[in-house]
C-alpha cells in the first residue's frame, strides 16, 4: 500500500496545527482510495515525523511518500526530514521512501499573494501612488531560504504595478518588520501593506496582528493594512497536489536525501531534534533564536567550500 505522509511545521498555537490537519483532510478526497493519507509535524505537535512513519507502516504501507508542507527550502526540509527518513529506512528496510519537495518558488504561490492583496481592496494594475508592499517571511539562518523570499518579492513586483515591494522577516535575520517599514518610508511610501508569506495561523501571525496598532501609533500619517496569510486557498491545494504527483511519479527535481553534503552536516545537528520536538522555547521578537525556526542556526556549516544543502 502507498501512503502520503504530509509534514507540517508545527506550532505552539493549536489553531495553526488544526488548520494544517483540516486542510489535508479536505484534500484527502483528491486521490485514489487505495492511497493512505496521514499528517505529522516537525515540532511542537504530535505525531512527529518518526511517529507519522510508524503509523503508516502499522497501517500496512509498503511505500511512503513524504511531502513537506513548507514554503521555503531551509534546514527543516534539507536536513531534519531527511534525517527522520534515514532513521526509518534502518527501522523498516522493507519499506520504500520517496521524499517530495517543499512548495518553493511556485507560480501558484504568487497567485495566492495577489489574491490576498485584491481581497483587501487593492488594484494590482493601478495601485494608489506611494503604496508599498512589505512581503513578510518567517526568517531563518539558511541564506538560501532567506534569498528565496527576495526572489519572490521581485517576482511579485514583476507581476504587479507596485513601485515598492520589499522583503522583511519576523525574526532570526534582518531586515525585521520595523526595519522593513522604515525602508518603505524612506523610499517614499505613504501606505504600507504587510503581506505575510505564511501558510497557516500561529504565534507569529497573531503577534503580527497585535503589532498593527503600535505601527499606526508610531507612524500616524501612514496608512497600514494587513493582508491575509495563505490559509485555505484552492491554489495551495494545487501546489501540494503538484508535489504529491511529482513524488508518485518519481519525478522529484530536488531531493536533499541525495545531497552529498547532508551526511556531513548531520554531524552538527543535535540528535534530540529528530524526536519529539514538543519542547517550549522562551523568545523575544529581536532575539537571534526567535520562534519555531530557531534550530536552523545549525545548518550553515561549510564543507569543502560548499554550504551544506546548497546544491540544486
Amino acid at each position: 500500500m502507498k501512503a502520503i505522509l504530509f509534514v507540517g511545521h508545527g506550532s505552539r498555537d493549536p489553531e495553526g496545527n488544526d488548520q494544517v490537519r483540516q486542510f489535508i483532510d479536505n484534500m484527502s478526497g483528491s486521490w485514489d482510495d487505495s492511497l493512505m493519507v496521514e499528517t505529522c509535524f516537525l515540532e511542537f505537535e504530535r505525531p512527529t515525523v518518526n511517529q507519522g512513519i510508524d503509523i503508516c507502516v502499522e497501517k500496512g504501507a509498503s511505500q511512503i511518500f513524504v511531502i513537506p508542507i513548507m514554503l521555503l527550502q531551509a534546514g527543516h526540509s534539507k536536513i531534519h526530514i531527511p534525517a527522520a527518513i534515514d532513521e526509518a529506512k534502518k527501522k523498516y528496510p522493507h519499506v520504500q521512501f520517496t521524499y517530495g519537495r517543499p512548495i518553493g518558488v511556485h507560480e501558484e504561490a504568487l497567485e495566492i499573494l495577489k489574491t490576498r492583496l485584491t481581497e483587501i481592496g487593492e488594484n494590482l494594475d493601478h495601485p494608489e501612488p506611494d503604496t508599498a508592499i512589505l512581503l513578510l517571511g518567517r526568517g531563518g539562518s539558511d541564506p538560501d531560504a532567506n534569498s528565496d523570499l527576495y526572489k519572490i518579492a521581485r517576482l511579485l513586483w514583476e507581476k504587479t504595478n507596485y513601485k515598492i515591494v520589499e522583503p522583511a522577516f519576523m525574526g532570526v535575520t534582518n531586515p525585521l518588520v520595523d526595519e522593513g517599514i522604515e525602508r518603505c518610508l524612506k523610499l517614499g511610501a505613504k501606505k504600507v501593506i504587510i503581506l505575510p508569506y505564511f501558510l497557516f495561523t500561529g504565534i507569529l501571525i497573531k503577534r503580527l496582528e497585535e503589532m498593527m496598532v503600535p505601527f499606526s501609533n508610531q507612524y500616524p500619517h501612514i496608512e497600514f493594512k494587513l493582508a491575509g496569510y495563505f490559509g485555505y486557498h484552492p491554489r495551495l491545494e494545487t501546489i501540494l497536489k503538484d508535489r504529491v504527483e511529482e513524488a508518485l511519479q518519481d519525478d522529484v527535481k530536488m531531493n536533499c536525501d541525495t545531497c552529498l553534503y547532508r551526511l556531513n552536516a548531520m554531524e552538527h545537528v543535535h540528535h534530540h531534534h529528530h524526536h519529539d520536538h514538543d519542547h517550549e522555547h522562551h523568545h523575544h521578537d529581536h532575539e537571534p533564536h526567535h520562534h519555531e525556526d530557531e534550530h536552523e542556526h545549525h545548518h550553515a556549516h561549510v564543507h569543502g567550500g560548499q554550504r551544506a544543502g546548497e546544491l540544486k
